[in-house]
């Protein structure tokens, strides 16, 4: 529904920055923004630049209206903003090009939807990051970890910095502004992410990756699968079955070398609906068949 208290470029914006965890909520995005500016104060402009670019796209593409209000063109551009201003000292070429790649992460993620018109057909997600941001970085060398002891305190803040390196941040106060913002958008989708992240935290302490596990590198892929599959309401197994699949797949991105960044969630999302897809079909294809 319309905000008339809030313009349509800020509103589409702060709905961009909600999508990034798959709400439509203006104040969420506001939160997500605040998230950011604390956070990382460095990557604020870029993720800022990164949002504008893709809904700039779609308005001069003329993408329909309904969309770009939902943020849907502009949560990719976000996204790779952030990673762009992380990952590369500041230049005269890092504007130009967060513009480029937030302008094409609009133009793929608009070609998926229409190609993706069906219920049963499989959700763009964060792909349009993942694939420019693996053109950007490449392969990338191993990072070493600083070991942290895992006290009881580092242990409880581990759920919610898995929820911000989502945006690539490392604060726990980072954490606690998106959790705030998924709380008042959707209760349900807020719990299901801190479970997803706490299993992720979890799971990486019991295999006594401790460095990892209280950057919340293991928690932010299960934290958005399970976020991404809890919208199905009373099928509780869904999102845990990706939270298991989005921890499962993890460890081949390191293997391959490259960044994982958010694909173990896309593929563990993709696996599970095609796997509830593959299903359904054999009841749709003998309807009437006898028992």
């Amino acid at each position: 529904m319309h905000n008339p208290s809030c313009p349509d470029w800020a509103e589409a914006l702060l709905n961009g920055f909600s999508q990034i965890f798959l709400q439509r909520q203006p104040l969420c995005g506001l939160l997500c923004l605040l998230a950011i500016l604390i956070g990382a104060p460095t990557l604020f402009g870029g993720a800022l630049l990164g949002g504008v670019a893709g809904l700039l796209t779609a308005q001069r593409r003329g993408y329909p209206k309904a969309e770009r209000q939902a943020g849907l063109y502009s949560y990719n551009g976000v996204l790779l903003g952030v990673l762009i201003s992380h990952c590369f000292a500041w230049s005269a070429l890092l504007p130009p090009l967060i513009l480029a790649c937030g302008g094409l992460s609009a133009i793929l993620t608009r070609q998926w939807l229409k190609r993706a018109s069906q219920p049963d057909d499989l959700p763009a997600y964060t792909a349009p990051f993942v694939v420019l941001g693996w053109s950007l970085l490449g392969m990338v060398p191993e990072s070493t970890l600083t070991l942290n002891e895992p006290d009881t305190l580092n242990i409880l803040t581990a759920p919610f910095i898995g929820l911000a390196q989502i945006m690539l941040l490392d604060q726990p106060i980072a954490g606690a502004l998106i959790a705030l913002g998924l709380w008042l958008a959707n209760r349900r989708a807020a719990v299901w992410a801190l479970i997803g992240a706490s299993v992720g935290v979890l799971i990486a302490l019991w295999l006594d990756e401790h460095a990892s596990a209280l950057l919340g590198l293991h928690s932010y892929n299960p934290a958005l699968a399970a976020l991404a599959l809890s919208q199905v309401r009373r099928q509780p197994w869904l999102p845990l079955l990706g939270i298991v699949l989005a921890i499962l797949l993890t460890p081949g991105f390191a293997a391959l070398h490259l960044p994982a960044l958010t694909a173990p969630f896309i593929l563990a999302c993709w696996l599970v609906r095609a796997g509830g897809r593959v299903l359904r079909k054999p009841c749709m294809d003998r309807p009437f068949e006898s028992p």
